[in-house]
Order: C-alpha cells, then sequence, then structure tokens
C-alpha cells in the first residue's frame, strides 16, 4: 500500500511555544557571516557576460594577472610636492 502526499504547511505546529524559549535573536550570527563568507552579488548586465561561473573566475583571474603586471613594472610612489606648489591643502 503506498503512502499518499503529505501537504506541507508553513505554520508551525501548536507545541512550539517561543515565548517561554530565552536567549533566541533573530539574525545573532549574520554579521559573522557576512563578514567571512566570500560570496559577491553581480550586477544583472554584469552576470549575463558570464555563462558560468567558470567563465567569470577566469575573467577575473586574467584581470589579476594583468594587475600584478602592471604592478611589478610601476611600482606605487608617494606623490611628492614640487617647489612652486600653491600652498593650498
Amino acid at each position: 500500500m503506498r503512502k499518499g502526499k503529505r501537504s506541507r504547511s508553513n505554520e508551525l505546529h501548536p507545541e512550539y511555544d517561543f515565548s517561554s524559549m530565552k536567549g533566541g535573536v533573530r539574525g545573532k550570527y549574520a554579521a559573522r557571516l557576512r563578514k567571512e563568507s566570500n560570496l559577491v552579488l553581480l550586477e544583472p548586465d554584469v552576470a549575463s557576460a558570464f555563462p558560468t561561473e567558470a567563465a567569470a573566475n577566469e575573467a577575473l583571474r586574467a584581470v589579476l594577472k594583468a594587475s600584478q603586471a602592471v604592478r611589478r613594472r610601476r611600482p606605487n610612489r608617494p606623490i611628492q610636492r614640487t617647489a612652486g606648489g600653491t600652498g593650498r591643502r
């Protein structure tokens, strides 16, 4: 004999009484999750340029490689004031 399909309800069972529970805080770990997560939400126009996540990763790796090559050729130097400066800040 087969079991019939059970209907799922979005309501909690009556035996769950959250008013008597103490210490429950909604979103208690949300800040930690955001801090430790490496997920990035792409804008729809950017996401449409990449058919798969592998394509997006490949493109980002190419950008990183190019930026590292540029950094090796031109080190960042602090800007120095010239002697004929106006003195404005």
